[in-house]
């Protein structure tokens, strides 16, 4: 990552703003509560820090990752005080860069042709959604991407798609890189080797994680599961280097665009994941700019977590505004209903009991026959009201209970 200066001077606010639509008492005493003193912010809201360094400014921090091959974005995906940074850290990156490209990690590849027709401006948002599939490979609020969106619309910015396909990365996670054909890879290249660092930062997420074929005991780091949870990660890492590497590679003459990654924080801290693999595939000219919730552990922030993180607030449930029902499954069409490749943590499908690979066939009663029919069905679920759903599993038909949580009064 780059080596960014610090300036511990006072600076005024700079210039690229982006204006858009946070004891003892007696009788006749009173008692006043002691305060609590504030908890310490180790990144002030509005602020950019340099981790293991102090303060900076704005302007010197976009000054620098401009002068970057790539730029990668975290964010925490629910989190909408890291996407108005990601917009406000784009305008002005943009104002010194205008030729600029912009991946982002929500999207898979196949379906790059709706970026462009979009950033084409031949398709509407509800239109440029649906040929997306958002609901179904992100499945996120819309509403927190969309600016970004507009933003690359606008500034006819082109937009290309960074993932690959949910399938193919739990099959390496299960098999390992050469059990999958080539013509299957998505013209994945092998990643390069994680580093020890890398591999003791995923080793306590992999416990985490349900591991149903797996004994209860302890796990050492050398399980071959463990390994191919790796692989799994790699590849997520090495998907999205790849293209990000494409976009530069592919622009004609000597003004270069400045290519910029939106991903989720996990790809991007310390240089471990998409980092690591541009370094392999030769861009060694890489900027990582993090969000920071004001609130965050201060431990955290230690020197190489990034070149430079922002204060912003943290995220704050709106569970109380009414918003769509989700299940909580990442799936495909296949097999004569909806194959779920992926189930959420703590999710209504996790608390149902659906597990990786069950096939949805029914639900309520409603034949499951396309993408969208799983979407509908859910949607329409009132709080407080239990979903049942008719699964194959290991070719025996069951059924299972969604319990979809009341709205809190």
């Amino acid at each position: 990552m780059r080596n960014f200066s610090v300036h511990r001077h006072h600076v005024a606010a700079s210039a690229f703003v982006l204006i858009a639509s946070m004891g003892w008492s007696n009788a006749w005493a009173s008692i006043i509560p002691a305060k609590k003193p504030a908890p310490k912010q180790c990144v002030a809201l509005g602020s950019w820090v340099i981790p293991g360094a102090g303060e900076t400014t704005q302007r010197d921090v976009i000054a620098r990752a401009a002068k970057a091959s790539i730029v990668l974005l975290g964010e925490t995906h629910v989190n909408a005080d890291h996407h108005r940074w990601q917009l406000q850290t784009l305008a002005a990156l943009h104002a010194l860069r205008p030729n600029m490209v912009i991946g982002f990690e929500m999207f898979p590849r196949r379906v790059q042709p709706a970026l462009d027709k979009w950033v084409a401006g031949e398709l509407t948002e509800k239109e440029f959604l649906r040929a997306a599939e958002w609901d179904h490979v992100w499945n996120t609020d819309a509403n927190l991407y969309l600016p970004l969106f507009h933003f690359a619309r606008m500034n006819r910015i082109p937009m290309r798609a960074l993932n690959i396909e949910t399938s193919l990365r739990r099959q390496v996670a299960e098999k390992g890189f050469y059990s999958i054909p080539v013509e299957e890879r998505e013209g994945l290249t092998y990643p390069a080797e994680p580093s020890q660092a890398y591999v003791d930062y995923l080793f306590p997420i992999y416990k985490q994680h349900d591991r149903k074929h797996k004994s209860d005991g302890e796990v050492a780091s050398d399980d071959p599961d463990f390994r191919r949870f790796i692989g799994g990660q790699q590849l997520w890492d090495r998907a999205m280097a790849q293209i990000l590497r494409q976009a530069v590679a592919d622009a004609n003459g000597p003004d270069k665009p400045l290519v910029v990654g939106v991903m989720g924080t996990g790809h991007v801290l310390h240089g471990f994941g998409v980092a690591h693999q541009l370094q392999d595939l030769g861009i060694k000219n890489v900027a990582a700019l993090l969000p920071w919730d004001n609130d965050k552990s201060c431990k955290n922030l230690v020197k190489g977590v990034a070149d430079a993180v922002f204060g912003v607030l943290p995220h704050v449930s709106q569970s109380s505004r009414p918003q769509f029902q989700r299940l909580g499954i990442r799936y495909e069409m296949g097999r004569g209903g909806a194959v779920v490749l992926q189930v959420e943590k703590n999710s209504i499908a996790d608390e149902a009991k659906l597990m990786d690979s069950d096939v949805i066939i029914e639900m309520a009663g409603v034949p499951v026959k396309i993408t969208d029919d799983v979407i509908a069905i859910v949607r329409r679920q009132a709080p407080g009201t239990w979903l049942p759903i008719k699964i194959l599993r290991d070719n025996t038909e069951m059924l299972v209970i969604a319990k979809f949580p009341a709205h809190p009064s």
